[in-house]
């Protein structure tokens, strides 16, 4: 559904390493970057149409309301992603673990990063 996101955050070099991680770990490459901007993942373009992209942006920090999912490919990534996203400045927001309130094979983890964006690392794959 998402063709990309921008993620405003207050300050970078406290993101930085929060978002290296957790993105490594969910198999989504840092693309670009300087003081004020980062991005993982590859754009679309008109050969590769369905390629999905997240930018940090130096900016105010998204609203607590405010929820962002990222597909990871299996469970070990989503466990992996929660515990380099906790080691790297994140705060823990939901250990990883089933939500079978949402689907039998729901296998999510939340974190905050270190603005305090919510987020969460989601497998929908069957054990």
């Amino acid at each position: 559904m998402l063709d990309h996101v921008s993620i405003g955050v207050p300050d970078m070099t406290a993101a930085a390493p929060f978002w290296d991680a957790v993105m490594a770990a969910l198999g989504y490459p840092l693309v670009g970057e300087s003081d004020v901007w980062r991005g993982y993942g590859a754009r679309a373009d008109a050969d590769q149409p369905d390629r999905t992209y997240l930018s940090l942006r130096v900016g105010p920090a998204s609203p607590s309301a405010c929820h962002f999912a990222f597909r990871a490919p299996d469970r070990a990534a989503v466990d992996a992603a929660w515990a380099v996203g906790c080691a790297a400045g994140g705060t823990d927001d939901g250990a990883p673990g089933l939500r079978p309130a949402y689907h039998p094979s729901y296998y999510a983890a939340f974190l905050r990063d270190p603005a305090g964006n919510r987020i969460e690392c989601v497998c929908h794959r069957r054990a």
